[in-house]
C-alpha cells in the first residue's frame, strides 16, 4: 500500500500521481492522511485502484471518479463524487449538498446524512444514503437510483424526469412533477440489489415507498401550467 500524507505532501502532488496510474499497475491500494478538509481530494481518478482517505474532505471530493473505489473515513464537504462516471465513492460520515451532482454511473454510498440537492441533475448513479437527505434533492434527476434508508426533505425530486427515487421514512413535500408509484415485484428485486450492492443488511424493500415522474411536464401543456 502507497501511504501519502497530506500534511508533508502537495494536494497536487497527490492527485497527479493517481492520474498517472494505468491498467495493469500493481500500485492498486493507496491511502490519504491528514487531509484535513482539503477540497479536491481524488478526484478526476481513472484506473482500478482503492483509496482511502482517512480524515474529512472539502469540495468535490472523487469527483469525475472513473472505475476507482474511493473510501472518506469522516465527513465530505459539497459536491462529493459530483460527474462521477464509474466506480465506487463511500463516506463514512455525513455529505454536504448536491452530493453525487450529474454523475453519470457508479456508486455512492453515504453512511451518514446527506444535505440539500443530493442527486440533482443525476444521469445514472445509483446514491443509497443511509441516513437523511435534505431539500431539493433529485432535483431534475435524469436516469439512476435514489435509495435513502431515512427521511427525505422538502420538494424530493421536483422535476424529475426518469429517476427512480426509494425512501424508507417520510418525506417532508414532493416537488413539482413528482408522485408516489407503486412498488412492482421489479421494483422489489431491483431495490434489493442495490441494497446488496452497498452491502445493506437487515432491511425489506417492503419498507419502502417509491417516487417518480408523472410525466406531465415533458413537453409544455397549458392544462398543466399551474404546476410549473
Amino acid at each position: 500500500m502507497r501511504s501519502i500524507d497530506l500534511e508533508t505532501t502537495s494536494l497536487r502532488e497527490l492527485n497527479s500521481s493517481l492520474h498517472q496510474i494505468k491498467d495493469g499497475s500493481n500500485e492498486t491500494e493507496w491511502e490519504v492522511l491528514n487531509p484535513r478538509g482539503q477540497h479536491a481530494v481524488a478526484v478526476g481518478l481513472d484506473a482500478p485502484v482503492t483509496v482511502n482517505i482517512h480524515g474529512s474532505v472539502g469540495y468535490y471530493c472523487a469527483g469525475m471518479n472513473k472505475q476507482a473505489t474511493v473510501v472518506v473515513h469522516g465527513s465530505a464537504g459539497q459536491g462529493a463524487a459530483e460527474n462521477m462516471m464509474s466506480g465506487r465513492v463511500v463516506v463514512k460520515g455525513n455529505a454536504s449538498q448536491y452530493a453525487g451532482a450529474t454523475a453519470h454511473g457508479g456508486l455512492l454510498l453515504i453512511e451518514g446524512d446527506a444535505s440539500a440537492r443530493c442527486g440533482i441533475s443525476m444521469k445514472g448513479i445509483d446514491i443509497i444514503v443511509k441516513g437523511n437527505i435534505g431539500h431539493m434533492s433529485a432535483f431534475m434527476a435524469q436516469k439512476g437510483n435514489l435509495v435513502v434508508l431515512g427521511d427525505a426533505g422538502d420538494a424530493l425530486g421536483d422535476s424529475i424526469y426518469e429517476a427512480r427515487l426509494f425512501v424508507r421514512g417520510s418525506v417532508k413535500s414532493l416537488g413539482a412533477d413528482c408522485i408516489e408509484k407503486e412498488m412492482r415485484p421489479e421494483h422489489h428485486e431491483a431495490l434489493q440489489a442495490l441494497l446488496d450492492k452497498a452491502g445493506v443488511n437487515g432491511v425489506k424493500t417492503s419498507e419502502f415507498k417509491r417516487y417518480g415522474s408523472a410525466r406531465k411536464l415533458y413537453t409544455f401543456n397549458i392544462d398543466n401550467a399551474d404546476a410549473y
